[in-house]
C-alpha cells in the first residue's frame, strides 16, 4: 500500500497519473490493485463534542491499513478539486466567500460546520476524492473514496455539514474532459440527496435516485428522477425490496457510463439521525445488491461514503468498513467487464 496523488487538479484523469487512464498497464489490467483515495490527513478543527464525527476517517483508513495491507489495496491522496471544476456546478460568489471566509452566520449555521482555512483545505481535497474515484473507476472498474456524499449542498449555499457537492462536481468533471456522458447517482444515505436534486434538475445527462427516511432531514424533499421514501422503523428485508426496485427502475430508465454510490452508514438502527432500522449485516447486503447490479449492468462505479451518525464512532467505523470490503471483493468482477 503507498499514496501518491492520483490526479492533477486542473487536468483529471491525465494518462501520467498511477492507473490513470492510459497508464501503461492499461484498463482493466489485472496487475491494477483497487484504489482507495483518503483525506484524514487535512484535518477538520471540531469543538468538543461536535455532532459531526470527524475522527471516523481516520480511525477508518487505520484499520483497513492494518486489516487490508495484504490485499490488492492503493491508498492514494487526491489532488484537491480545481475551482474551475468547482464553479461548473457552485455559484461563483458563493465560491469565493467560503474560500475567503466571508459567510455569513446564518449561511455557516446552515451548514453546522464552523469555518476555518482548515475546512476549506479539507473540503477541496474530499471533492477531489470524489473526482479522483471517478476517474479511477472508469480505468479500473470501480473505486472509493474514504469520505464525499456531501449531497445537502447546493448551487449557492451549503447545507447539512455539506459545504460543495462532490458527485455533481465529479460528474461534471468528468463530462468536462469527456470520460462519461451519462451519470447515475445512487444515493443510500438516510437523507434525501436535496442539493443533488436541484443541481441535477433539468439535466438530462445525470440521474439522481435517493432511498431514503420520508421523515427525516431535510424536512422540505426536493425531487430526484427517482425518490423512494421510507417510513420510521423500515428493517432490512423491507429496506432491501425498495432498493431492489428502484435499482432496476434506475438503469431501466438511464443508460450510465458511470455510477456514483452515496453508501451511507446512517441507515443504522442505532444512528442518532436516522430513524431506519437497519442492522449491520443488512448495510453489508445493501452494499452487495447495489454493487453487484452495477457490475451486472456494465456500469463503473465510483464509491463514496456519506454520512453515518452512531454514537459508537465504532459502528460507523465497521459500516463504512463493510462497504470497502465488498468493493474489494467485487473488484475483480468489474475488472473483467
Amino acid at each position: 500500500m503507498w499514496s501518491t496523488p492520483y490526479t492533477r487538479p486542473d487536468k483529471p484523469c491525465t494518462p501520467a497519473r498511477v492507473g490513470g487512464l492510459g497508464a501503461k498497464k492499461g484498463i482493466g489490467s489485472a496487475a491494477l490493485p483497487l484504489k482507495i483515495f483518503y483525506t484524514d490527513i487535512f484535518p477538520i478543527p471540531l469543538p468538543e463534542k461536535h455532532a459531526f464525527p470527524g475522527d471516523k476517517y481516520r480511525l477508518l483508513r487505520s484499520r483497513i491499513t492494518s486489516d487490508l495491507g495484504k490485499h490488492p489495496v492503493d491508498m492514494q491522496v487526491p489532488a484537491p478539486a480545481a475551482e474551475n471544476a468547482i464553479l461548473r456546478t457552485h455559484d461563483a460568489a458563493y465560491v469565493r466567500r467560503l474560500f475567503s471566509g466571508e459567510l455569513t452566520e446564518k449561511e455557516i449555521r446552515r451548514v453546522g460546520l464552523p469555518w476555518s482555512p482548515e475546512m476549506v483545505k479539507r473540503t477541496r481535497y474530499s471533492v477531489g476524492g470524489t473526482i479522483a474515484a471517478c476517474c479511477a473507476a472508469l480505468s479500473d472498474g470501480v473505486a472509493a473514496n474514504l469520505g464525499g456524499g456531501t449531497h445537502h449542498a447546493f448551487h449557492d449555499h451549503g447545507q447539512g455539514f455539506c459545504w460543495l457537492n462532490d458527485a455533481v462536481i465529479a460528474a461534471r468533471a468528468m463530462q468536462d474532459n469527456d470520460l462519461a456522458a451519462r451519470i447515475l447517482i445512487v444515493d443510500c444515505d438516510v437523507h434525501q440527496g436535496n442539493g443533488t436534486a436541484v443541481l441535477a434538475r433539468h439535466d438530462p445527462t445525470l440521474f439522481t435516485f435517493s432511498i431514503h427516511g420520508k421523515n427525516n432531514f431535510p424536512y422540505r424533499k426536493e425531487k430526484s428522477d427517482l425518490d423512494i421514501e421510507l417510513p420510521n422503523g423500515t428493517g432490512d428485508d423491507a429496506y432491501l425490496d425498495a432498493l431492489a426496485k428502484g435499482l432496476a427502475a434506475s438503469t431501466r430508465r438511464f443508460k450510465a457510463d458511470l455510477a456514483i454510490y452515496l453508501a451511507g452508514a446512517d441507515p443504522y438502527r442505532k444512528d442518532r439521525f436516522g430513524r431506519l432500522a437497519l442492522s449491520k449485516a443488512g448495510l453489508a447486503r445493501r452494499d452487495r445488491l447495489v454493487l453487484h447490479h452495477l457490475q451486472r449492468a456494465g456500469i463503473s462505479t465510483a464509491v463514496t461514503l456519506a454520512g453515518g451518525y452512531a454514537p459508537d464512532v465504532q459502528d460507523i467505523v465497521d459500516i463504512h468498513y463493510q462497504t470497502i470490503e465488498t468493493v474489494l471483493a467485487l473488484y475483480p468482477l468489474f475488472k473483467r467487464r
